[in-house]
């Protein structure tokens, strides 16, 4: 099998297992435990969490002692384990305990795959801005059928989604030690203790723009889950107002929501163009745009005459989410040297995934329930969204003025190099 099919089939896999669940748990939380929204925000904030330090972590180990792929391969195991290990659990304070590990296996993940795939694209000499996307969107496509799966097999608000989870997860994990052998590069030279640790790649700090960069990069990062997280429950709700109850979009919700990841696999088709022709900055200050389009759309969106809102917020998600994560790691690539290039995308997984999820996560759900939580304990969705909206667009308002970068169009083209 070719190295683009295998690459494939690891991403679409990686994303099969996120997608099982990231969208629906919110249903199963809301609409089958009624445990309150603090405790699902903290609940979602376990991935901000495992992101500070796990993704650096598996990073170092990467780049310092242990094939990035047998890393990758280990960690899917272990979080099948963890997400077999869910629905036993009755309790919400056990199951943040249960999800945080889950996700401590889970989120460096990420940024392994995308190391595994740059170390043994560049190693047959690929043109990574070209072929990356393509064999990227499978990941999207994974998680287009998960949700798909568990939304006909209605277990949207079942405890089975984390078997099928499981299930993935095992499978990926056998797999990826088959993929093509990742060998740590950072070892040729003599270490200091910074080095040993793996610690250089936080010397990209020292670069204004790369500081600059990764802060915004966590500021957007807190936006990301925001929909994953309430977008599922939030179509669920309008079962309880009796005009909408037999719509589609309110009795199938992951089918409506997956629109957002069909979108993904066109527009992170278009990244190489828009890459080279406009550069990261114009490209993030779109994603960010695309933010607050997503947020207000939903804002004002319902799942009958304003079904159009919705399903083009869900069009936009694809241009907010692929415009930010994967030209901000091609981005990385870019300023990292060979030897901390596994800790250098750890370290945007950790102010992406880490910082910011954990802050987006824990914040929004305090805000819920202090301010849009009714009396009768339904929520003021529209008060949700347009707030999430506004601070989308602070952020971008922000980036467009203090985020500085230059395009050199020969510098992404030299990214395969």
């Amino acid at each position: 099998m070719g190295l683009k099919n295998r690459l494939i089939i690891m991403n679409f896999l990686q994303f099969f297992i996120w997608g099982s669940w990231l969208l629906t748990i919110g249903a199963y939380w809301f609409q089958n435990k009624n445990w309150s929204g603090t405790e699902f925000g903290a609940i979602f904030s376990t991935m901000g969490l495992a992101s500070l330090f796990m993704p650096a972590i598996a990073g170092i180990i990467a780049d310092r002692w242990v094939h990035a792929e047998r890393l990758y391969g280990t960690f899917h195991i272990l979080g099948a384990v963890m997400l077999l290990l869910l629905p036993s659990v009755k309790n919400p304070h056990t199951f943040f305990w249960v999800m945080l590990l889950t996700m401590m296996f889970y989120m460096p993940t990420i940024a392994l795959a995308i190391t595994v795939a740059y170390s043994s694209m560049k190693t047959r000499g690929m043109d990574i801005i070209r072929d990356y996307p393509p064999i990227r969107v499978w990941g999207t496509i994974g998680f287009i059928v998960a949700l798909w799966v568990i939304s006909l097999s209605g277990f949207e608000t079942s405890s089975m989604q984390f078997y099928v989870a499981a299930a993935a997860s095992l499978g990926l994990g056998i797999y990826a030690f088959t993929l093509p052998k990742c060998p740590p590069l950072g070892g040729g030279h003599k270490k200091n203790l910074v080095e040993a640790l793996g610690l250089n790649a936080f010397k990209l700090f020292k670069n204004s723009k790369m500081a600059l960069f990764f802060i915004f990069a966590m500021l957007l990062g807190a936006a990301l889950q925001l929909t994953n997280a309430y977008g599922d429950t939030f179509l669920h709700d309008f079962a309880d107002i009796a005009v909408y109850k037999d719509l589609v979009a309110v009795k199938y919700p992951a089918i409506i929501m997956s629109i957002s990841q069909i979108s993904e696999t066109l527009f992170i088709l278009t990244i190489p163009f828009f890459l080279k022709r406009f550069g990261i900055k114009k490209v993030m200050l779109m994603s960010m745009v695309a933010w607050v389009l997503r947020f207000g759309l939903f804002g004002f969106g319902n799942p009958a005459e304003g079904l159009w809102m919705i399903i083009l917020s869900c069009i936009i998600y694809g241009m907010a989410f692929d415009f930010f994560n994967i030209s901000g790691s091609l981005f990385v690539e870019t300023q990292s040297a060979p030897e901390i290039r596994a800790s250098a995308q750890g370290l945007f997984m950790m102010m992406t995934n880490g910082f910011g999820a954990f802050f987006g996560s824990r914040i929004s759900g305090i805000v819920i329930d202090k301010y849009y939580t009714l009396d009768n304990g339904a929520f003021d969705w529209r008060g949700i969204w347009l707030t999430f909206a506004a601070y989308a667009l602070l952020v971008a308002i922000l980036f467009a003025i203090l985020f500085r970068h230059k395009h050199e169009p020969e510098a992404v083209k030299n990214i395969q190099h």
